[in-house]
């Protein structure tokens, strides 16, 4: 669904203000979302996912490490699709403010992409270079939203997300290096840094991202994790044209509303990413250089 079209329709939880701010700067985040209640439960989960991973010792397509990481002192750098491993994520990503939110900016029929609960550890949590998404799973249209949950309170020195208002209007980079290799970066002498807005929040916060926007983090240097789950939905009417990079029996879902019975189609071109039906490391190791992918024809 086009923006145009978007706007037809009521809000549920965003208030008119907060839909035009996210229409107008690319990224929103609302805070109290979210109630006490979902968040025990989802920390619970995350919980639960942590301890099954002091198991786990190398990266692979569902839980991806960082360094350091050991059964002692687990270091989870990212849960891929926790929604197929804890039914409180897919209860929650499913029917819960987050698909609300989502609504208000995609329109009243939902669909499901994709999710990650990615966590940032205290004291060296990684951080993300500047990209834009939609160049990893593009659609047919511009419609899909990244919603991220604070599972605990971010401030400045956690390494929250940070976007660049008003990015999603502009160009996109190509996210392939001088060598075309997919690297999922965008170099920082691009990046307009005075429109640099650091999305920080209580628990509960809902941050509410368009698929065009640049955005990245820095690394978490304080004494507290920074867990983030990520859900990304679009438009019922939004199809993909790639392979899901973190793949779902749940993916195309229609969470809200119906489902389309007519494609929407912007014409504004996406490039193309490899085929990640042949599988899919983490955004850190492309960032890294240690997974050289050559274009798609």
């Amino acid at each position: 669904m086009l923006e145009q079209d978007i706007l037809k329709h009521p809000t549920s939880i965003l208030s008119a203000a907060q839909r035009e701010q996210y229409f107008e700067e690319g990224a929103v985040l609302v805070e109290g979302a979210v109630p006490e209640v979902w968040l025990k439960r989802l920390r619970a989960a995350s919980d639960e996912i942590i301890e099954r991973s002091r198991a786990i010792t190398e990266s692979d397509g569902v839980y991806i490490l960082e360094a350091g990481h050991c059964a002692a002192a687990p270091r989870l750098k990212r849960l891929s699709s926790p929604i197929d491993h804890h039914p409180d994520f897919w209860d929650f990503t499913s029917s819960s403010p987050a698909v609300e939110g989502a609504a208000d900016l995609v329109g009243p029929d939902v669909k499901y992409h994709h999710s990650k609960l990615n966590f940032k550890w205290s004291k060296g949590g990684m951080k993300f270079d500047w990209h834009q998404d939609i160049q990893a799973w593009p659609h047919t249209d511009y419609s899909p939203v990244t919603v991220g949950l604070y599972l605990e309170d971010c401030q400045a020195e956690q390494g929250p997300l940070i976007t660049i208002r008003g990015s999603h209007r502009g160009p996109l980079h190509s996210m392939y290096d001088v060598d075309r290799n997919w690297a999922l970066r965008i170099p920082e002498d691009r990046i307009d840094m005075d429109k640099a807005n650091h999305m920080i929040g209580p628990a509960g916060s809902l941050v509410m991202l368009n698929c065009r926007t640049i955005h990245g983090s820095a690394p978490n240097m304080s004494d507290r994790s920074r867990p983030f789950l990520l859900m990304v939905f679009s438009s019922a009417d939004s199809f993909p044209y790639r392979a899901n990079a973190i793949r779902s029996p749940r993916a195309g879902t229609i969470v809200r509303g119906q489902p389309a019975r007519m494609s929407c189609h912007d014409p504004r071109p996406c490039e193309v990413p490899p085929d990640w039906s042949k599988g899919y490391v983490g955004p850190w190791a492309h960032q890294a250089g240690k997974t050289p992918n050559q274009a798609a024809e």
